[in-house]
């Protein structure tokens, strides 16, 4: 692992820890990760490796990155203030967001030393999987479903909070200067 792969998985985790404090929804709170994440796609992810077994394997972690992004985005804590959506990451939000990048940081760490190595080796070949590429994206795609589902959850409860809000006779929010702040 690089540092830059070390810097990744860090920055990642405090932008969840930044939002155990109660902050308003905005364009940079949704862009920020996205970007990030969307900086390690392009990093990392050259081509969605097909032959033998790997397709599955990239499912399935996919796969548990969406429950990983849709349960965070459940736990996360979204409310109407003042006629602005506010969000809050509980302990539960935080703990799964942690255990996922803790997975992803361990299994890295893990597989880039000789033993896990060559277990990991062993695995992919009893299992048909046919580069350490299909590992890469998985992982990646991992953490891309689990970013985009919860951001994606958290915006659409916060845009049906504004929309109650609305119906039922509330102020608008004021016009803001950044556009699109209530993606």
């Amino acid at each position: 692992m690089t540092i830059t792969d070390w810097l990744l998985d860090i920055v990642l985790v405090l932008i969840v820890f930044r939002q155990l404090r109660e902050e308003r929804l905005t364009a940079r709170t949704v862009l920020l990760p996205l970007g990030i994440i969307g900086w390690a796609a392009a990093t990392y992810l050259h081509h969605i490796p097909t032959a033998g077994d790997d397709l599955p394997l990239v499912g399935v972690f996919a796969g548990a990155g969406v429950v990983f992004g849709l349960s965070g985005g459940l736990l996360t804590r979204v409310r109407l203030a003042e006629g602005h959506v506010r969000i809050r990451a509980t302990a539960g939000a935080a703990a799964l967001w942690v255990a996922s990048m803790g997975f992803r940081l361990g299994f890295a760490v893990w597989s880039s030393h000789s033993s896990g190595g060559a277990h990991l080796a062993r695995f992919s070949a009893a299992h048909h999987i046919t580069s350490a590429q299909a590992w890469v994206v998985a992982l990646i795609l991992m953490a891309f479903g689990e970013v985009v589902v919860r951001l994606g959850t958290i915006v659409v409860r916060g845009q049906l909070l504004l929309a109650r809000a609305r119906r039922d006779g509330s102020p608008a929010p004021a016009p803001q200067a950044l556009p699109g702040a209530y993606v």
